[in-house]
């Protein structure tokens, strides 16, 4: 267990401390053994941006979908500029709030982050973020197991699909390459949808 993980678990009271050490139990208990791995996980989830969670000191990615980066501008159905990485995040921590969240992993990524699928009460949490707009199905990735409920997003306007926006993968490329964030945001950085 990392550092912050055992200076939250210190800060909680000690009758949260075994409720959330029970949850997880259970939760990973009940799993059948071969699909139970390290990071299973569930707790209080802080959102680090629209695709990323922390939950007790382990960062995990949300399986099969990518939501906008941080910095990442969009333009909305007026054809201004927002920051539409934030509004995903904050979309995510608003609709958590204090549910406990509940990640079965999925896989590994390059960066040794878990890959999983999450969910808060029992609503997939990817799945939410792109029926609503704030992200979307990864292809390369999830084998369109989200390619319906960004249909419904697009077909809706929802979110992202109410203006234009650059694919969050295209946009990290430009600027891994050096490009500025309001540069790769918009028409120079090829802006497909």
């Amino acid at each position: 267990m990392g550092a912050m993980a055992a200076a939250r678990l210190i800060r909680m009271s000690k009758p949260v401390r075994v409720a959330s050490f029970t949850f997880v139990s259970l939760v990973i208990a009940a799993m059948p053994a071969d699909r139970a791995r390290a990071g299973d996980v569930a707790g209080q989830a802080s959102v680090i941006d629209g695709d990323t969670l922390e939950i007790l000191g382990t960062r995990v990615r949300l399986y099969g979908i990518d939501a906008p980066e941080h910095d990442q501008l969009c333009r909305d159905q007026h054809g201004a500029h927002y920051r539409c990485g934030q509004v995903a995040a904050n979309a995510l921590a608003a609709f958590i709030g204090r549910q406990t969240v509940a990640c079965v992993e999925v896989d590994r990524d390059r960066y040794g982050r878990v890959v999983a699928v999450c969910s808060a009460g029992k609503v997939d949490l990817a799945d939410w973020l792109v029926r609503g707009g704030f992200a979307v199905d990864w292809p390369r990735y999830s084998k369109g197991d989200y390619a319906a409920a960004e249909a419904e997003a697009r077909g809706a306007q929802s979110g992202l699909w109410s203006g234009r926006f650059v694919e969050p993968w295209r946009y990290r490329q430009c600027t891994g390459g050096g490009g500025r964030p309001n540069v790769c945001s918009g028409e120079g950085a090829n802006e497909q949808r």
